[in-house]
């Protein structure tokens, strides 16, 4: 009893940190910055790791098995490898990669708030394990798995918000030089320009010549992180897709048996390939790589949701009912 105590203390503690931090990174974005706001935003992630760290622990304990057993104790690993994602840079000194946050602490908060609020409370107990999960392989094939898709999901995310910072870039471009045809047909027949229209232009210039200079840094960062991170996902879905063709070669006589879970898994890992290719080729980097990212961030919630929500397969134990 104490055990479930605890685990309802800390998921209580953990969710109300990640709001909080979710606060501190609007204030962030809209509100100049305070010193030592950043600070707080860094510490706040890691008391929700410790957090999220401390109920899964307590969770193991008193199951008698590694939480990975249902789709609850699952978006809490997927929450918790989230803010795993989020602590990465800092620890490479890239502490001023803001807008990682800015997609990974979303993210961790909006998967637990679904796991504690948007499951039947009968998902939130620990059952006894199915025959099929009663093996060492639970551990290393499910946490590959949730950790390639929490990598995957961040990475893609950076590359839809790159594609559309440089869609709105190209519209903006488009829009400016219609605009630059339009006026030179009346340009003949100005005899003068004011002098404080000369330098509002010249102001105007450097102004947008800067905030082009930004977009594309940014654009730049984007797709570096993008790649990086997609790249560390790829590896763990393919550590995850092997390790699970061998357990279920242990629990059904098969490495592969083609049910809806195992061939979504295998579609995303296609996708994947695929993107790992374009980054390889002449122009495959930035937008052309970031739209089969983006497909992939729809076909990993597919595999992920979308196959439990048939409760049909091998893999139907992973069925789960909403509130």
């Amino acid at each position: 009893m104490i055990f479930v105590t605890l685990e309802h203390i800390l998921t209580h503690i953990s969710f109300s940190i990640i709001s909080v931090v979710i606060i501190i990174q609007l204030m962030t974005f809209f509100v100049q910055e305070i010193p030592g706001l950043s600070d707080s935003l860094e510490k706040g992630m890691l008391a929700t790791f410790l957090s999220i760290t401390g109920l899964l622990i307590i969770r193991w304990i008193y199951s008698g098995h590694f939480p990975l057993s249902n789709l609850y104790e699952s978006l809490m690993f997927l929450s918790w490898s989230f803010a795993i994602i989020h602590m990465i840079p800092k620890i490479g000194n890239h502490k001023n990669e803001n807008y990682l946050s800015a997609i990974t602490t979303p993210s961790a908060i909006l998967t637990q708030a679904f796991a504690t609020s948007g499951l039947s409370t009968e998902m939130h107990q620990s059952a006894i394990l199915v025959p099929a999960l009663r093996s060492h392989w639970l551990m290393m094939h499910v946490s590959m798995m949730l950790l390639s898709y929490a990598a995957l999901l961040v990475g893609s995310l950076f590359s839809i918000a790159l594609l559309v910072i440089t869609f709105r870039k190209n519209i903006k471009m488009v829009v400016e030089n219609q605009n630059l045809l339009i006026g030179s047909s009346f340009f003949y027949q100005m005899d003068y320009l004011n002098l404080n229209e000369n330098l509002n232009v010249l102001q105007n210039t450097y102004f947008d010549s800067f905030k082009n200079y930004y977009k594309y840094q940014l654009i730049e960062r984007l797709d570096y992180w993008s790649s990086r991170v997609i790249s560390i996902g790829f590896t763990f879905l393919t550590i995850g897709i092997l390790s699970g063709a061998v357990w279920a070669n242990e629990a059904w006589g098969s490495y592969w048996n083609w049910d809806p879970k195992e061939t979504w898994a295998f579609i995303t890992w296609t996708i994947y390939a695929i993107y790992s290719h374009t980054r390889t080729t002449k122009n495959g980097q930035g937008a052309n790589s970031a739209i089969v990212a983006s497909i992939g961030f729809l076909i990993i919630w597919i595999c992920y949701f979308g196959v439990n929500l048939l409760g049909i397969g091998l893999h139907s134990y992973g069925s789960f009912i909403l509130n």
